[in-house]
C-alpha cells in the first residue's frame, strides 16, 4: 500500500507474505472458524519472532520496528493480515502495548511490556460501551460493562477505559479477576473473536492505573486503533477485487468472458478507482498518526468514513459480479466480505467519524 517502501520495509512485507502462506493461508483459517479461541498460542509466538508485536514499542523498552516508524510499519502487517483474513490479536495487542508505553509506569513496562512483544501474553483493549464506577481509596472496584472486545476469551489481561470522578481512566485488569465475566459474542467476522466483558465490582489496586489517562492518551490509542485497522480492511478488499476480476476474466456468458461485456467492466473500473482512494486515504491517517500531525484527529477520522462507506460498496460490487457462486458457503468471497464490513464499524462507523470532523470544527453532534 505504502509506495515509497525501503528495502528493509520491503524484505519485511515478503517476509509476512511469506509467513502467512506457510503458517495460516486462508484455506487453513476456515478450519479455525469453529475453534473458541480462533488462533493457536504457538502461531502467536511465532508470529512474535517476526516483529509483529514490537512495532510501537521502542528498542530501549526491547522492541523495535524496520523503519523507525512504527505505525507505518505496522501497517504492513496489517495489510496483509486482511488480505489472507488472518485471526488473532494483532490490533488490540499493538494498541495496548503503544498505551503502556506512553502512559506506563516503569513498573508496568517492565512487567507487562516483554510478554506481549514475545507473543508470551495477550492483552484487550477494553474500550467501548458503557461507564464503569469507581470506588475510592488505595484499592479501586470497577463496575460496568465494554462491549465488542476483540479477543477477550483468551487475554490474560485487559486494558480497561472507565470514569474516576467524571475524567476517563484506562486500568490494568487480570483476566481471572474475581467478578470479571467474558461472554462471547457472535462474530459477522469468522476468523476473529469477540466477547462483551462484565465487571462486577472487580478489585485491582491503585498501580493497576495506567498513567494520567484522560482524553488525550484515549485519543492516541483510538488512532492507532483505526489506522492498522483501515490496513487490514484496504487489503481485504485489493485481495477481493483482484479475486473478482480474475473470475470476471475466466467465467464466460454467451460465449464471451463476462469481463469483456462493457457494464462489468465499468463496475470493476469503477471499483479500480475506489480501492486507490482508499489506499490515499489509509496511508494519509498512518502518516498523520505517525508524524504526530496535529490536524490527525480530524485525518484519521475523514479516512475512517470514505474508507468505511467504499470498502463495504466495493464487497458488494465484487459480490454481484460472482453471482450466485459468490453466495455460497465454500467461496471465499463472504470472508473478505465479512473482514471489510466488520471492520466499518468496529473503532466507529463512518457516520460516527463524521461527527467527530463536525465536532474538530466546532460543530454540534454525538460523540
Amino acid at each position: 500500500m505504502l509506495l515509497d517502501l525501503s528495502d528493509d520495509q520491503d524484505l519485511f512485507r515478503e517476509t509476512t507474505v511469506r509467513f502467512i502462506e506457510t503458517e495460516l493461508p486462508i484455506d487453513r483459517t476456515r478450519a479455525l472458524h469453529d475453534d473458541p479461541a480462533g488462533y493457536d498460542r504457538g502461531w502467536l509466538r511465532k508470529a512474535a519472532e517476526l516483529g509483529w508485536f514490537a512495532m510501537l514499542v521502542p528498542a530501549e523498552l526491547g522492541g523495535g520496528s524496520i523503519s523507525g516508524n512504527g505505525v507505518l510499519d505496522a501497517m504492513l502487517v496489517a495489510e496483509q493480515l486482511g488480505r489472507y483474513v488472518q485471526p488473532g490479536p494483532f490490533l488490540p495487542m499493538n494498541v495496548v502495548a503503544s498505551a503502556i508505553v506512553a502512559e506506563g509506569s516503569a513498573e508496568q513496562r517492565l512487567r507487562l511490556l516483554p510478554g506481549l512483544v514475545a507473543g508470551e501474553a495477550v492483552a484487550a483493549w477494553a474500550w467501548a460501551d458503557g461507564a464503569g464506577r469507581w470506588g475510592d481509596g488505595d484499592s479501586l472496584r470497577l463496575t460496568g460493562r465494554r462491549g465488542v472486545v476483540q479477543d477477550a476469551g483468551t487475554a490474560d489481561w485487559l486494558l480497561v477505559v472507565a470514569t474516576r470522578e467524571h475524567q476517563p481512566v484506562q486500568v490494568i485488569v487480570p483476566a481471572a479477576a474475581a467478578g470479571l465475566t467474558v461472554t462471547p459474542l457472535t462474530s459477522l467476522d469468522l476468523a476473529r473473536r469477540f466477547a462483551d466483558v462484565e465487571l462486577d465490582g472487580v478489585a485491582v489496586d491503585a498501580n493497576a492505573l495506567l498513567g494520567s489517562g484522560g482524553p488525550v492518551a484515549l485519543e492516541a490509542q483510538l488512532q492507532r486503533a483505526v489506522v492498522l485497522s483501515l490496513a487490514e480492511t484496504v487489503g481485504a478488499a485489493d485481495a477481493l477485487l483482484a479475486m473478482t476480476v480474475d473470475y470476471a476474466k475466466d467465467r464466460v456468458a454467451f460465449g464471451r468472458p463476462i469481463g469483456s461485456f462493457q457494464a462489468i467492466k465499468h463496475v470493476l473500473a469503477d471499483e479500480a478507482l475506489a480501492l486507490e482512494a482508499c489506499k490515499a486515504a489509509a496511508v494519509a491517517a498512518a502518516r498523520a498518526v505517525q508524524t504526530g500531525d496535529p490536524a490527525a484527529t480530524e485525518v484519521v477520522s475523514m479516512a475512517a468514513a470514505a474508507v468505511g462507506d467504499r470498502a463495504v460498496e466495493l464487497a458488494q460490487q465484487c459480490l454481484q459480479v460472482h453471482g450466485g457462486i459468490g453466495y455460497t458457503w465454500e467461496h471465499d468471497l463472504h470472508l473478505f466480505l465479512r473482514r471489510i464490513q466488520s471492520n466499518a464499524a468496529l473503532y466507529g462507523g463512518p457516520s460516527w467519524h463524521r461527527e467527530r470532523v463536525c465536532r474538530y470544527h466546532g460543530f454540534g453532534g454525538a460523540r
